[in-house]
């Protein structure tokens, strides 16, 4: 066989296998989507239940995944973000359970109106059908992604990154059988088998069998599903997050506020990467708080007005502001005012989260209507912008594109709705 035939064989049995993976995936969907609340919720807590008495058996594959990534020099954080140990299974269990505790949205009326023909008219949630979920590094989601759609009842198809395949599989493996048991169907979870990148290209085309994707992980692959899927795409690429103090900020308040943003935890997407401040405090407020930054290891990167406030500050280039950090570095802007700040975030900013600060309600209403984001917040941290803390229950990520959602998306985010009409005989005439 020539090189070419066995390329054409090895691509074919590649799409093959994923058109099989998604049409059980469709199948199993169907039979999910009319699931009850309390079949969905025991199946939930079963797999709570078998991951932890079956944790010794998912370190163990995951030390496999740690220790080749150890081979191959991966960081050291790289290492720490993929390594289950029985706390952390605990963790993920708990997060399953929490999800079982959830009002389910499937059935819900969320809307109900009467025409003047008697006919009424209501809106119903429904699943969206078969999820897709491309991510990295974190084995955790394995079971995150799961849970959330299960509740939500979608079928899910899970591509994970190489680095995890085997955490992946022995999770996903308990996932299906603890389904079974509970009167489920087992494809309603299924893992991609197969490391070769071209099985998310494949998983891609598949837009008969799969409804939606989400892609979880860094902007460069966000990026590349996006550019190749003929499948809707809810994604972010990155955390481009401000928070704009201004004249009548209470300084101590704001300086609080933008130190945790930025320092509580800074390689995460919705943590502070740039600080914007009105002219009229910059003089009181840069310094005092540079102080802060600095104590906590803080680089900071100026406008040419913070830099003559602040002469130690690393003067910023353009580039800095477009930037998302993701580690102990903050860019600090001076703005006339809030139109400026506005006109900034909208320039820079990537739709994720932003912040005011201030005592002026007229000033926080103009700062929420005027910003674009998917979430605006006033006197509060950008660390708040995550579906656990929001009382969303959990999240299986967070959208910077309008359509269908936007934010940190749970539960009701991975419906939809259908029109529901009931009539009394009613004809038109």
């Amino acid at each position: 066989m020539s090189a070419i035939k066995a390329k054409n064989q090895m691509s074919n049995e590649l799409s093959n296998l994923l058109i099989d993976i998604a049409s059980k995936s469709r199948i199993a969907s169907a039979q999910l989507s009319r699931a009850s609340s309390g079949l969905k919720n025991e199946a939930l807590n079963k797999m709570a239940q078998d991951l932890v008495e079956k944790s010794a058996y998912i370190i163990a594959e995951n030390q496999k995944d740690v220790e080749e990534a150890e081979s191959k020099g991966q960081s050291s954080a790289m290492i720490d973000r993929l390594t289950l140990t029985p706390q952390r299974i605990e963790k993920i269990a708990q997060g399953l359970r929490e999800v079982a505790a959830l009002t389910d949205p499937v059935g819900e009326v969320v809307r109900m109106w009467t025409r003047p023909n008697g006919l009424k008219v209501g809106r119903m949630r429904i699943p969206l059908g078969v999820i897709g979920i491309i991510y990295e590094s974190r084995p955790n989601v394995t079971a995150d992604a799961a849970g959330l759609c299960i509740k939500s009842g979608n079928a899910v198809i899970l591509r994970g990154g190489s680095e995890t395949i085997r955490s992946n599989m022995a999770i996903g493996q308990i996932l299906r059988d603890a389904l079974t048991e509970s009167g489920l169907p087992e494809d309603a979870v299924q893992i991609i088998p197969i490391t070769d990148r071209n099985a998310v290209l494949e998983m891609l085309k598949l837009d008969e069998l799969i409804d939606l994707i989400i892609p979880r992980g860094g902007e460069g692959l966000i990026r590349f599903v996006a550019e190749n899927s003929r499948i809707p795409v809810l994604k972010h690429y990155k955390g481009v997050c401000h928070i704009f103090v201004d004249e009548t900020a209470d300084l101590d308040m704001a300086q609080s506020i933008c130190v945790n943003a930025k320092v509580q935890r800074p390689g995460v997407c919705n943590s502070m990467e740039t600080m914007l401040v009105h002219e009229d405090i910059a003089e009181s407020f840069l310094p005092e708080i540079s102080k802060a930054f600095s104590e906590n290891n803080v680089e900071l990167r100026g406008c040419k007005k913070t830099k003559e406030i602040i002469p130690e500050v690393i003067e910023a280039n353009e580039n800095d502001w477009f930037e998302e950090y993701l580690d102990l570095i903050l860019s600090v802007k001076v703005v006339r005012d809030m139109e400026d700040a506005i006109e900034h975030i909208e320039k820079y900013g990537s739709m994720h989260t932003e912040s005011i600060i201030t005592q002026s309600y007229a000033n926080s209403q103009s700062f929420i209507n005027g910003v674009n984001s998917s979430t605006v917040m006033v006197n509060a941290s950008t660390r708040f912008s995550d579906g656990f803390e929001l009382g969303l229950g959990a999240e299986i990520g967070i959208s910077t594109s309008k359509l269908h959602a936007f934010g940190p998306m749970g539960l009701e985010e991975l419906t939809t709705t259908k029109f529901i009409v009931l009539g009394e005989g009613q004809i038109r005439e």
